[in-house]
């Protein structure tokens, strides 16, 4: 008897207007001193501040500014980017002759400004000959390593995900030691760390693969976040093995006369320890130790052409 599927929980709406400042409240208070400073230093960069005010939710300060184009670059760590999307952002914006929507951008120091989230839109200006671009300049340098938060414009794939979270692991590992574990919400998590590190030594890695097995094993360091890195390459070293093992295993099947989307997820959920367990308590090591002696033992003589027809889920990303 097939069982019923477990309704979704919905998240609970706060009553109505009951959380931040009234409108009116958003820009009648003195701004610190931080602030205004910042508003000169936008001024002798070339900008100009347009609205100094409080965000309505979290009463926060921040401004709305015109900045000199050569001014702004995407933060160091972002995803790559999307020439497509850039063009599709470029017409956009030509057809109606009009900018829109504001990137968002900290200070970096030397008269330059990062944007953690608004990269295409800044080469869709460039792309079109623009001289400023309107950005909510935040005081705070430090939200730009929410970069997950934040971007918005372009829905991120895992690859793309896990590429930026590793190169924002690497960047404040050279200046912040505190343990891994504190950087839950500017990682998201553990898993896209490990696979960002796949994806540095193999851009077709297949991590859609090895993704659901991750999140269940793959947990945040209590380790200073340099060290956390040392052992993430160790695992993403552990990871391309097995990915090449289970390659391996997916031809010998191609080569029996197997056709199918689905060969590599087929192949991973045969060796995945964890897939009958509810609650797996196994660690990273264990998991991925079973998974590879799984791996190395694969008998392709013994799969029927039936089996992976029944099989589902997300095709390889190869």
């Amino acid at each position: 008897m097939p069982t019923a599927k477990r309704a979704k929980k919905k998240r609970a709406a706060a009553p109505a207007a009951s959380r931040g400042l009234d409108a009116r409240r958003l820009a009648n208070a003195a701004p610190p001193i931080s602030v205004e400073t910042l508003g000169r230093t936008i001024e002798d960069d070339g900008g100009t501040v347009l609205a100094t005010y409080r965000d309505p939710l979290g009463g926060h300060w921040q401004m709305l500014a015109a900045l000199p184009l050569d001014r702004v670059e995407p933060t160091p760590f972002q995803r790559d980017l999307s020439e497509a999307h850039v063009g599709r952002v470029a017409n956009a914006i030509d057809k109606l002759d009009r900018y829109l929507d504001p990137v968002i951008a900290v200070p970096a120091g030397d008269g330059l400004y990062w944007s953690p989230n608004g990269y295409h839109r800044l080469g869709a200006m460039r792309e079109l000959g623009a001289k400023s671009i309107v950005a909510i300049v935040i005081p705070e340098p430090e939200v730009a390593h929410h970069i997950l938060l934040l971007n918005t414009e372009k829905a991120h794939n895992l690859r793309e995900r896990a590429l930026e979270v590793v190169r924002l692991a690497e960047a404040l590992a050279v200046i912040d030691e505190r343990p891994e574990r504190e950087f839950a919400t500017e990682f998201e998590e553990a898993a896209l760390v490990t696979l960002g590190l796949c994806y540095q030594q193999n851009g077709r890695f297949s991590g859609g693969a090895y993704h659901p097995v991750l999140k269940r094993c793959d947990k945040l360091l209590n380790r200073s976040l340099p060290d956390a890195l040392m052992e993430r390459r160790l695992r993403a070293d552990k990871l391309i093995e097995l990915n090449e093992l289970v390659n391996q295993a997916v031809a010998s099947m191609k080569g029996r006369g197997m056709e199918s989307p689905y060969l590599k997820a087929f192949v991973v959920a045969r060796i995945n320890p964890l897939r009958f367990q509810r609650k797996p308590t196994s660690d990273f090591d264990e998991t991925i130790d079973k998974m590879l002696g799984a791996a190395r033992r694969f008998d392709a003589t013994k799969i029927r052409a039936d089996q992976v027809a029944r099989t589902g889920g997300t095709p390889s990303e190869e």
